[in-house]
């Protein structure tokens, strides 16, 4: 697919348009100290957290200074906090909850895939109508216009991604949100009929329906005429190979967004999310070693886990946020559109991460290498593990799909190939397992990475 015409992605706000980096650190540490401010005086969790550490707020003078205090929150201290939320005050928010219950104006869960689900995605009216302006900004870019149809159907369920529905209403477009659990042919007949300017969802969810559309109509999934595609939650759009076949597949561009910090620019070669929100977080500027939890210098292409501060949110803003999400952080400015923004790219997430013989193993650079022997394989494949992650004993055995058009005769030289392709780009000579095309369970749900053989 090609670009009639480069655009270039702005930030949210035009005045960073025109602000130096350094100008734009100087007015997100004043958004910073404001926040801090905020959350001592109005959460019993953050206060506990500054005087136990012996935090003054006035000593901190700079982001170095800021970035050397220790992690306030997690997934395991936030369900902490809403337990006892729930004791104590009745509410399942948490402690760290920064206003009263009575403002909230939306709250939607973490799926729980990892554990009990989370409050994190819980909001203000005055927190939906700032993230608003994201979103719309978000759907301007992908030219959706006011009173186009934007059909919302997630394999994340009715959790986190459902706050989104209120920004497509306030970009004046009107959102047709559908359940999953209906079906693929319930949601493709839906989608059928209401004829939408735009669908947002999960890659993998995009990539399932294009065989099911052909499937159950014997028509491409083009037919629906959709503008723009919208996807988040996952890896996909990052692979070269995934992202123009559901791009070929819809006849439209597909941008890759990170709620309301990011999107991608309107570029045939993905280049990652570009951060449109400065004034919403110190994403991405905050990286650590997710083993070591040690401090990552932030330069072009270095990979960690993020930490996240939010800036301006009442209800429950994340303050020294261990994410658990490692992204790819790129300074250098967006050579297709020249965003001079940072740019992300999602790795996946840090209990993702595989030590094999000492060297650090990411899925999605699998998955990558995989999909470049497309057509020779569909693209499916599963990391198979005996034994809980991170380390792995060698060899790091991999479950892959051959294509309809590769004969069983022609699997010994894949295999070499494959091997050798690992070995050179990973530094990785795993086993391949090789499985028949269509045996690897497609799902409307995301998209599991692992088959953990240890479990059964």
């Amino acid at each position: 697919m090609t670009n009639l015409m480069s655009r270039k992605v702005t930030y949210n706000n035009p005045i960073f348009n025109k602000m130096s980096e350094v100008e734009i650190k100087e007015y997100q540490f004043f958004l910073l100290i404001e926040q801090l401010k905020y959350v001592y005086r109005n959460s019993v969790y953050y206060r506990e957290k500054f005087d136990e550490a012996h935090i003054n707020i006035a000593n901190i003078k700079s982001f170095d200074d800021y970035f050397k205090l220790p992690l306030f929150l997690d997934k395991e201290k936030e369900r902490l906090s809403q337990q006892e939320s729930r004791e104590k005050l009745g509410h399942p928010f948490g402690m760290h909850l920064a206003s009263s219950p009575d403002e909230i104006a939306f709250t939607g869960t973490t799926s729980g895939t990892s554990g009990q689900p989370t409050f994190t995605y819980t909001f203000t009216r005055k927190d939906l109508n700032l993230m608003n302006q994201f979103i719309s900004h978000m759907l301007s870019y992908g030219r959706i216009m006011k009173g186009e149809r934007v059909f919302f159907g997630h394999a994340l369920g009715i959790y986190a991604t459902t706050s989104i529905v209120d920004g497509i209403k306030h970009h004046g477009a009107l959102p047709i949100d559908v359940d999953i659990r209906t079906g693929s042919e319930a949601m493709l007949n839906f989608a059928r009929l209401v004829k939408p300017s735009a669908i947002m969802t999960t890659p993998s969810l995009a990539e399932y329906l294009i065989d099911k559309h052909e499937e159950i109509y014997g028509r491409p999934i083009s037919d629906i005429g959709i503008d723009s595609l919208f996807t988040v939650g996952e890896i996909g759009i990052g692979v070269p190979e995934v992202k123009k076949k559901i791009e070929d597949a819809y006849g439209c561009r597909v941008y890759d967004y990170l709620g309301e910090l990011g999107f991608s620019c309107d570029s045939d070669e993905y280049h990652g999310v570009h951060c449109t929100a400065p004034e919403l977080s110190t994403f991405p500027n905050e990286l650590i070693d997710p083993h070591t939890l040690e401090p990552l210098e932030i330069t072009d292409g270095v990979i960690g886990e993020v930490v996240i501060t939010e800036f301006q949110l009442k209800a429950l803003p994340r303050i020294r946020y261990r994410s658990g999400d490692l992204m790819q952080v790129f300074t250098k400015p967006c050579p297709h559109c020249g965003f001079e923004g940072r740019r992300v790219k999602v790795v996946g997430r840090s209990d993702d991460m595989l030590i094999v013989k000492g060297t650090n193993v990411f899925p999605t650079a699998i998955k990558e290498v995989i999909t470049d022997f497309m057509p020779r394989v569909t693209g499916e494949m599963r990391i198979i593990l005996d034994t809980p992650p991170p380390r792995v004993v060698p060899p790091l055995l991999l479950k892959v799909e051959y294509s309809k058009e590769t004969t069983k005769e022609a699997l010994p030289q894949l295999t070499k190939d494959l091997k050798r392709a690992l070995h050179g780009r990973l530094r990785v000579t795993p086993e391949i397992e090789w499985v028949a095309p269509d045996t690897i369970e497609r799902a409307l749900h995301k998209t599991p990475v692992f088959e953990k053989r240890y479990e059964e």
